[in-house]
This record gives C-alpha cells, structure tokens and sequence, in this order.
C-alpha cells in the first residue's frame, strides 16, 4: 500500500519559513508527479507545487519565488521550503502522489503575528 505522512506545519510569524516534509512509503517519489496543495478555512483545495519524475516543477503564481518543492531520493521524501511566509498562506497543507488517489492527512501551517 501506498501512502505519505506529512510533517513540518506550525506557527509562524509574517515573514519567516517553514519547511514541510513528506515521507512516502510503498511507492518511490523520484518516480512519481508528487504534489502539494492547501485548503485554507472557506476554500477550496488548490495545487502548491507540483515535482515530476523528470524534477520538472511548477508553482502556484501565489507562491512563485517563494516556495520550492524538492525531493530527496534516498529518503525517499518531498520537502516544501516555504519563505517569506504570509498570513495568506495559512491553510491545511496536504501532499499527495498526483493521480493516484493517495493523500495524507495534512499538517496545519499558520501565519500570523
């Protein structure tokens, strides 16, 4: 079976980072679509990053420049380096392996003062 613990959420002040991590087990992440997305209160699911199995990658315009999604192979883990965080992205972060139907039960990441 296949699944992703999520990890890494928590308070931060405007302006700070947070990493987030995602450990996957029974499938091998360097050959996947792997994603994260966040679901703030009242809204919907959106897509973060995306990193294919080729380390292409793509981000939400809100997060451009911002975040960065990589891989560690041999941990066989997802990370989400986010920097100069904003009250905005305060949401229930989720990664997922992108069309397979696994997700994980998210980390919570608030920004606020």
């Amino acid at each position: 079976q296949v699944h992703v613990v999520e990890s890494g959420g928590g308070l931060v002040q405007p302006g700070g980072s947070l990493r987030l991590s995602c450990a996957a087990s029974g499938t091998i992440v360097s050959r996947n679509t792997m994603g994260w997305y966040r679901q703030g209160s009242g809204k919907q699911l959106e897509v973060v990053a995306l990193i294919a199995s080729g380390g292409s990658t793509n981000y939400a315009d809100s997060v451009q420049g911002r975040f960065t999604i990589f891989r560690d192979n041999a941990n066989n883990t997802v990370y989400l380096q986010m920097n100069n965080l904003k009250p905005e992205d305060t949401a229930d972060y989720y990664c997922t392996v992108v069309g397979s139907g696994v997700w994980g039960t998210g980390t919570q990441v608030t920004v606020s003062s």
